[in-house]
């Protein structure tokens, strides 16, 4: 069933009829709703975790979370559920079945990239891991946003951490995508100050 939704002084959110206070984005799409009320911004602190967001968050570059949110099953079966031994022990015939699968993303740079980025995530273990060296570049605040155009796209931090990865062989790790990787896996809050979902990680105060 389709969310009657309102408008609130805050332009940036929405008031369902579920009298829950949601960003424009996640208000109307059930989908999105219900990934905004329970995953997004909720700490992810394993390996196996962390790994799938970056792909997710690679794939997603250039085009929009709904979509790839929507692929996510087919990407999960596609990619042996992100398993990153499995993925990182990919071949040149594992990357032509990944482009003719219609399921997913099929952009050969961000599949090669999800490969590397497995390998490289392997090659962490020798050191600190992949979870933890994420977790390395949170920040000692967060973004206080009341309104969507004042969430940051990407921050120092951000910029950072997408400078060590690519030290260590990841691709497509950018700023921003890093930025939003931080977003949804709670290492920052940016939940609008009105939103429901303010503080849910419970690792920053609301």
């Amino acid at each position: 069933m389709t969310q009657q939704a309102t408008t609130t002084a805050d332009p940036g959110v929405v008031v369902g009829d579920d009298g829950l206070a949601r960003p424009a984005w996640a208000a109307v799409d059930p989908l999105l709703r219900d990934y905004y009320d329970s995953e997004w911004g909720m700490p992810v602190t394993d390996e196996h975790g962390v790994y799938e967001r970056v792909s997710l968050e690679g794939f997603q570059a250039g085009l929009s979370w709904a979509t790839i949110l929507r692929k996510r099953p087919a990407f999960r079966q596609a990619f042996d559920d992100f398993d990153p031994d499995s993925v990182g022990a990919y071949t040149e015939t594992d990357i032509e079945r990944l482009m003719a699968d219609a399921g997913i993303v099929r952009n050969r740079q961000k599949i090669e990239a999800a490969v590397t980025n497995a390998r490289a995530t392997v090659r962490l273990r020798e050191d600190m891991g992949l979870a933890d060296l994420v977790w390395s570049f949170q920040p000692e605040t967060t973004p206080r946003p009341r309104t969507f155009a004042e969430i940051p796209t990407k921050s120092a931090e951000s910029t950072a951490l997408s400078k060590e990865l690519r030290r260590r062989g990841f691709a497509f790790v950018g700023p921003t995508t890093m930025y939003a990787l931080m977003e949804a896996i709670g290492i920052i809050d940016t939940h609008l100050l009105d939103s429901h979902r303010r503080g849910s990680s419970g690792i920053w105060a609301p």
